[in-house]
């Protein structure tokens, strides 16, 4: 035997049909799981745990250059264009830069003889924002507010400059890409 229904307000029966007039837009988002992802790396960062995250998507995509004389001249005079230079990760066991650039950067970054940009699927770990200085990966220019590294003067200071040794090699090896 079933037990009789129990009775519904007039205000759930006009939720119940709020909800189900909804249809997919009451569903959770397919790309929620990434987003929580997103905000569990960064607020590691925040809390001051290096964490590992993906590149691209809404963060950023990675510039890796040398971290010779000639890169830090460049950091100088990204220092000068922007008003204060996007945010660079020091990398001294690579002897690497890497410069945080707008997410979208990779697919439509030419080859470059001093730099490489890598964007999704790869990931990168992230130093915690109290790391300033070695050991391991640094903060060099620590990130302020949401500003990135322009590509373009990017690009541009490094042809200027031309930083060595460039990272192409090494990055090829350590991804498996052939050459």
């Amino acid at each position: 035997m079933t037990s009789p229904a129990e009775p519904v307000s007039k205000g759930e029966r006009m939720m119940q049909r709020l909800v189900q007039s909804a249809g997919a837009a009451f569903e959770p988002a397919a790309d929620m799981a990434d987003l929580a992802e997103v905000v569990r790396s960064l607020l590691a960062v925040q809390t001051y745990r290096d964490t590992r995250v993906r590149l691209g998507g809404g963060l950023f995509d990675v510039v890796i250059t040398s971290s010779s004389a000639q890169a830090r001249f460049v950091v100088a005079l990204m220092d000068e264009i922007q008003d204060g230079c996007g945010p660079v990760i020091e990398d001294p066991g690579n002897g690497w830069l890497y410069w945080l650039v707008p997410p979208g950067s990779a697919g439509q970054w030419e080859p470059h003889s001093h730099a490489v940009c890598l964007g999704a699927p790869h990931t990168m770990t992230l130093p915690s924002l109290n790391r300033t200085v070695p050991p391991g990966p640094f903060w060099h220019r620590p990130p302020a507010s949401d500003r990135l590294v322009p590509p373009g003067p990017l690009r541009e200071a490094l042809a200027q400059l031309s930083p060595e040794p460039t990272p192409h090699a090494a990055l090829a090896d350590r991804l498996g890409i052939t050459h």
